[in-house]
């Protein structure tokens, strides 16, 4: 088989009222190399590199599938936090599939994670737009200002996305959908021009509001954000990481706050200024 590196941003989805639907692709990154071997060898440095070496590390469980065989040689190298809310197992399944020599990362990927936006924007790069047509996962790249800077704040402490979901209802009502499909059209509006970005475009009634007693301090800190100058803040993912939306021109200062707010909600964490990434996978071949 052919040795290839595949790298893949982070990403952060839903942005408050897109559950499941949106995501951006953060500069964050994890790099995936995959040669042939003798038998399956797998090494992490980095972000995630506490986490299983062997056949059920989730690089290899993908690797091994794309290209039908466990003799394989797999190098992780990951900026991107674990069970953060910032799409690293997204990122680690598209990277893999495609340094293992897949044709569509994006399917490869999203069958492992059951929705495709986190890996379509580490896929495509960019706002996203994904959704599952059937077994068939299908991503379009929407419009994103390039004025726009995001503010994340990453507590130390994860929360699994498993614990998340199961802190969602099984139903929503009518009048929350359409609070939720409104907010989302304003979002991918302002989301596309700055200077229409309001705050309530992060608002959402599907997954926030269920998951805050997992993170209460949520509330707290998203206010924080937006009073030091952010457009908008939300939950990125299924948390705890939060994401302050900002204009360029003030994001440092919105980074410095949110350093401040972390302390005065004795968490333990980092506030990271980060560009949205636009172009997604990139897959070189290895000598």
């Amino acid at each position: 088989m052919a040795s290839r590196r595949a790298r893949c941003p982070a990403s952060s989805a839903n942005l408050g009222p897109g559950f499941d639907t949106l995501a951006i692709a953060l500069a964050l990154y994890v790099e995936v190399d995959v040669r042939a071997g003798p038998r399956l060898i797998v090494r992490a440095e980095g972000e995630g590199k506490e986490l299983a070496t062997d056949q059920t590390n989730l690089a290899a469980r993908v690797a091994m599938d794309v290209a039908g065989t466990s003799e394989l040689d797999i190098t992780i190298r990951s900026q991107i936090p674990v069970a953060r809310g910032l799409g690293s197992s997204a990122a680690l399944a598209v990277a893999a599939a495609a340094a293992a020599g897949a044709t569509d990362p994006l399917a490869a990927a999203a069958a492992v994670e059951g929705h495709p936006e986190n890996a379509a924007a580490s896929l495509l790069g960019g706002l996203v737009t994904a959704t599952m047509l059937g077994s068939r996962p299908v991503a379009s790249k929407l419009p994103l200002d390039s004025g726009l800077a995001f503010v994340v704040l990453v507590p130390d402490a994860p929360l699994p996305t498993v614990q998340a979901r199961q802190a969602l209802p099984e139903t929503v009502s009518h009048k929350d959908a359409i609070f939720n499909l409104g907010r989302m059209g304003l979002l991918i509006s302002g989301l596309a021009d700055r200077r229409r970005l309001v705050a309530e475009a992060t608002e959402d009634r599907l997954h926030q509001q269920a998951r805050t007693p997992l993170f209460p301090e949520s509330r707290v800190l998203m206010a924080g954000l937006q009073d030091a100058g952010a457009l908008a803040a939300c939950w990125s993912g299924a948390g705890p990481s939060l994401l302050a939306i900002c204009d360029k021109s003030v994001a440092a200062n919105v980074r410095e706050a949110g350093e401040r707010l972390l302390r005065e909600a004795r968490i333990a964490g980092r506030a990271v200024l980060l560009k949205a990434d636009a172009k997604g996978l990139i897959v070189t071949p290895l000598g």
